[in-house]
């Protein structure tokens, strides 16, 4: 029952449009189908084959988030099988996402992951890079992928003004791309910033979407 009263807890307390992604990886199904007749439909998975094993078992109206850092050689599996993918932190992967999507017809649906904070450990695009990639011929040539938004992490720290400094930085180019009329991205809507320690501040700085994990599941073990 906890994880049920958690989930209804955290749609009290998430301001209405923005949406909470469950952050559902290592978890086994039996969790996830807590939350889910809880009526928690987005979930968040980070690992390629636990991500396929439980799309196998669990409903079908599950909308999967794809949250972790997506290595290549493990694209083509999940084509077709997410909502979103957040986590496209390279122009060789959004490339190959868009290859793989052509392959099998269809339209994958995706966020650029934006580095901000101070780890050198996280991935994706510095905020210049990323609107250089945006403006190339490169990026003009895609065909099956729809780029729905960006997603970042803050610095882990205790410092909430870094924090929020993180997010208003992520805040600030999703207005300006978003504004941005030479790239036409009409889909360009979410803002993916904030996880169970950090949700409110990414929230009071413009985020649409929350990853929330240990808050609605409890602490597990990382294999």
């Amino acid at each position: 029952m906890e994880i049920a009263e958690n989930i209804k807890k955290f749609h009290q307390l998430v301001p209405k449009g923005v949406e909470i992604v469950a952050v559902s990886k290592f978890h086994p199904a039996s969790l996830i189908m807590e939350a889910y007749d809880a009526g928690q439909r987005i979930f968040g998975e980070s690992r390629v084959q636990e991500f396929l094993e439980k799309q196998k078992v669990l409903p079908q109206d599950i909308r999967w988030h794809f949250i972790g850092h997506l290595q290549t050689n493990k694209v083509r599996p999940i084509i077709g099988k997410t909502a979103l993918i957040e986590s496209v932190d390279s122009p060789r992967l959004l490339s190959l996402i868009n290859r793989e999507s052509e392959k099998v017809d269809v339209v994958t649906f995706v966020l650029l992951q934006v580095h901000v904070a101070e780890e050198e450990a996280k991935f994706g695009f510095y905020p210049d890079e990323l609107m250089q990639y945006l403006h190339s011929e490169e990026f003009r040539s895609l065909k099956a992928v729809k780029i729905c938004g960006i997603m970042g992490m803050a610095t882990n720290t205790d410092d909430e003004q870094r924090i929020k400094s993180d997010f208003s930085t992520l805040h600030t180019l999703f207005k300006t791309i978003k504004e941005d009329e030479a790239l036409q991205l009409k889909d360009f809507s979410k803002l993916s910033m904030g996880m169970s320690g950090d949700w409110p501040l990414a929230v009071e700085e413009g985020a649409n979407i929350v990853r929330i994990g240990s808050a609605i599941f409890g602490s597990r073990y990382y294999p």
